[in-house]
């Protein structure tokens, strides 16, 4: 075979590729989905809503540094500037045992914490709902390290950067 032919051939090949590879990409978009008109955010401080004292500012600060990284959405501190306002209630904190010492088949050596949320995104200047999430979760595991309250706050971070992720995720990829 001919160095040109061997050339078609690979041409063809990678077109082949692209032929199969392009209508999975049918309706994917790239960046934001919200409505175009939609580009500030004024974010409220977390409503706690669970037993879990103080997780809100925790889980605030993760939320809004997603945001920022995310890139979609400016945040704004003034809410008559912002062209859409984010409510966020943290509804549970749940902290599930997933490993055990081995001679000690009652002691938890490892823990599961999850956060559950909810979070709605409104037009300032109408109050129309653009985004609705009635149950968002992140979550992380930890080794029990010393006490179960410090070994909590340790793991707090993970699993509210996890729920930040995930409620950035549902503002800007779950447009419908």
């Amino acid at each position: 075979m001919t160095r040109t032919a061997e050339r078609r051939n690979v041409a063809a090949l990678g077109l082949a590729a692209l032929a199969l590879v392009l209508p999975g990409c049918v309706g994917y978009k790239l960046g934001s989905m919200l409505p175009a008109d939609i580009k500030t955010v004024y974010v409220e401080p977390f409503i706690n809503q669970t037993d879990e004292p103080l997780i809100e500012v925790e889980v605030t600060r993760a939320a809004v540094g997603e945001i920022q990284r995310d890139g979609s959405l400016r945040i704004v501190r003034d809410p008559a500037a912002a062209d859409a306002v984010l409510k966020v209630a943290l509804t549970s904190y749940t902290l599930s045992p997933i490993a055990y010492q081995a001679d000690r088949a009652t002691a938890t050596e490892e823990y599961k914490l999850e956060l559950a949320a909810s979070a709605r995104l409104t037009r300032r200047a109408s109050g129309a709902v653009v985004v609705d999430t009635p149950r968002i979760t992140g979550e992380t595991t930890f080794i029990l390290a010393g006490d179960l309250t410090t070994s909590k706050e340790a793991g707090l971070p993970a699993a509210a950067q996890d729920l930040g992720r995930r409620i950035v995720a549902s503002l800007v990829e779950a447009w419908p």
